[in-house]
């Protein structure tokens, strides 16, 4: 199994590059999907989370309301902290489940693994990557997505921007970095061009070659 560690800041088009690699054959497992399940309705994470918050943070529908509770931890750092010690040991359970999963069903597998907290991860010793991709947009670029496509204010923009690691850190530990600043089918021919040379070096990999890694890069179109 190869794994990709895939990161970067919010609206950077993450996403974008994730569905790319999907698409193209690897296995996802994402990391925003995992921190959904371990608050769904019923689960000890979602009543941590009530206990914390206050009842006011559930819908009439019995689930989280996102809305509400990001208005708090994207503004009050503290309170931030306290929902990552509810909800990151359950979803470190179930990534660490997830890819030894995708480990069994094929040993060949080439996994992504799509997580804004890449830092964070390493450096809990989660799990171990053959690669960190990171990819980045300039934080201008990345305001006005939110302004358009999620409906957010600037000043909401700015604070979830400025709530995650910057794009130093970010940049710090890539292998790779995709440039996500112009269209997007510049973008998916980096993506097309990172695969090609993933899957050579996971065959590499299996042939027993213990150099897998392709090195600090931006990834050329």
């Amino acid at each position: 199994m190869y794994l990709i560690g895939l990161t970067g800041g919010i609206a950077s088009g993450k996403s974008t590059v994730a569905k790319r690699l999907a698409d193209l054959g690897a296995v996802g497992i994402d990391a925003d999907r995992l921190a959904r399940e371990v608050v769904e309705p019923g689960t000890p994470g979602l009543a941590d989370i009530v206990t914390e918050f206050g009842e006011d943070i559930v819908l009439a529908d019995g689930t989280l309301n996102r809305p509400a509770l990001g208005a708090i931890i994207f503004t009050d750092p503290s309170r931030r902290e306290r929902l990552n010690a509810i909800t990151h040991p359950a979803v470190r359970q179930l990534t660490r489940a997830r890819v030894a999963a995708a480990a069994a069903a094929d040993p060949h597998a080439i996994v992504v693994y799509d997580v804004p907290l890449l830092a964070e991860a390493i450096a809990g010793g989660l799990v171990k990557f053959d690669l960190i991709v990171v990819v980045k947009a300039d934080a201008d670029t990345r305001i006005e997505r939110m302004v358009k496509l999620r409906g957010l204010t600037p000043d909401e923009a700015i604070h979830r921007i400025t709530a995650q690691a910057s794009d130093a850190e970010r940049l710090a530990l890539a292998d790779v970095v995709i440039d996500n600043t112009g269209t997007v089918a510049e973008t998916l021919a980096q993506v097309d061009t990172l695969w090609d040379r993933v899957r050579s070096a996971e065959a590499d990999a299996s042939d027993g070659s213990n150099d897998i890694r392709l090195g600090p890069t931006a990834v050329e179109s």
